[in-house]
C-alpha cells in the first residue's frame, strides 16, 4: 500500500485532517475486518479534535459520501466517523496512547503521513515573529 494507491476518499480524509493540523496521521488497511481502512489522527486539544472531525465530515460530504455513524460529542477525547468501509478515528494524544489501535491492529498494512510542509512565506513570517519576541 502506498500513498498514491489509497482510495480517493481516504486521501481526502487525510488531507482534511492535515488542514486542521492533525498530528500522527496514519492509515491502516485492515484484512478480514468490519472495515477496510482506519484513518487515525490526533489533536492537541478538544477544540482541535472537534475541528478535525468537522473538516473531515465537510470534505467527504462535499464528495457525496454519507456518514453512517458518529461517536464523540463536544469535549470528547475520541471522535469516530464511520463511513461503512472505512472509519476515521480522531484522538487526543492521551486517548490514542491508551487505546493503542496501532498495536491492536499491528498486522495491518500501515502508512504514516508526515505533516505537510508549511509554505515558505508562512515559515518566514513565523521566524520573524519568533525573533521579535
Amino acid at each position: 500500500m502506498t500513498h498514491s494507491s489509497l482510495r480517493h476518499e481516504i486521501r481526502l480524509a487525510v488531507e482534511a485532517a492535515h488542514d486542521k493540523q492533525a498530528v500522527d496521521v496514519t492509515v491502516l488497511k485492515l484484512a478480514d475486518a468490519f472495515a477496510d481502512y482506519f484513518v487515525l489522527a490526533s489533536g492537541r486539544s478538544q477544540p482541535q479534535i472537534k475541528a478535525i472531525g468537522e473538516a473531515v465530515e465537510e470534505r467527504l460530504r462535499g464528495e457525496g459520501l454519507r456518514l453512517t455513524h458518529r461517536e464523540g460529542k463536544a469535549g470528547a477525547e475520541w471522535v469516530l466517523l464511520d463511513y461503512g468501509d472505512f472509519v476515521v478515528h480522531i484522538f487526543s494524544e492521551r486517548a490514542r496512547q491508551y487505546y493503542d489501535l496501532e498495536r491492536l491492529w499491528r498486522h495491518a498494512e500501515r502508512i504514516d503521513f508526515a505533516p505537510p510542509a508549511r509554505p515558505p512565506e508562512q515559515r518566514v513570517q513565523s521566524e520573524s515573529d519568533a525573533t521579535q519576541l
